[in-house]
């Protein structure tokens, strides 16, 4: 499935006539761009529809190789979400500057600390997911438009008590075009993330005084 968010490049048009000759490939367009997060639960919400076992998010400009893909559906045998990992052993950006993978690993490193993840990874977007999984995460109330949305799905499935699973891989930049990462999408995340820490002790707080009001 090809989620088309209001792409002005002829993406949309170019996944049509393929799918036109290929049953196997669909498209699915939204009405206007909403954002890369929205996106991915319009074609979560599709394809749970349709009854399958597993549902793989991945990029279609090829940082994310599609090689892969059979080690990370094996190793959902034991696992409810697999995480295709940069960042342990066996993973890498070969092609990134020196800035944006130090920004990237902080960035984890911020998520991985604040939110108690045991995950290496919290913002890569190739991931394969159980169909069970998914139907426990709480779609309705993430409002998040941009690398947020990976952190927080990760976020959920822990708290779930969910498996989680990560395989390596080795992210190239793409082959064409420009990545849409900007100050603002690494904000929105890091943003989220301190406020997803402050609710969690918010919680702890009232838990441990909020109990011994005398009535």
């Amino acid at each position: 499935m090809v989620i088309d968010d209001g792409s002005p490049d002829g993406t949309a048009e170019i996944a049509d006539k393929i799918a036109l000759a290929d049953p196997q490939v669909s498209v699915h367009r939204r009405a206007k761009k909403l954002g890369l997060g929205l996106a991915y639960i319009d074609g979560f919400r599709i394809a749970m529809g349709k009854g399958y076992d597993c549902i793989i998010g991945m990029d279609a400009d090829f940082s994310h190789d599609p090689a892969v893909l059979p080690k990370m559906v094996e190793a959902l045998a034991d696992a409810d979400l697999v995480i295709g990992s940069r960042y342990i052993p066996g993973g890498s950006t070969p092609d990134w500057k020196t800035h944006r993978r130090l920004l990237s690993r902080m960035g984890n490193l911020t998520a991985r600390t604040l939110l108690g993840v045991p995950v290496r990874d919290c913002t890569t977007g190739y991931r394969c997911w159980r169909s069970e999984a998914l139907e426990k995460l709480d779609f309705d109330h993430i409002k998040l438009t941009g690398y947020g949305f990976m952190i927080e799905t990760t976020y959920q499935t822990y708290l779930a008590g969910l498996r989680i699973k990560e395989v390596p891989i080795t992210f190239n930049d793409r082959r064409e075009g420009k990545s849409k990462m900007s100050g603002n999408i690494i904000k929105e995340a890091l943003f989220y993330v301190v406020k997803l820490r402050c609710q969690h002790i918010k919680r702890q707080l009232k838990s441990a005084f909020g109990s011994g009001t005398e009535k």
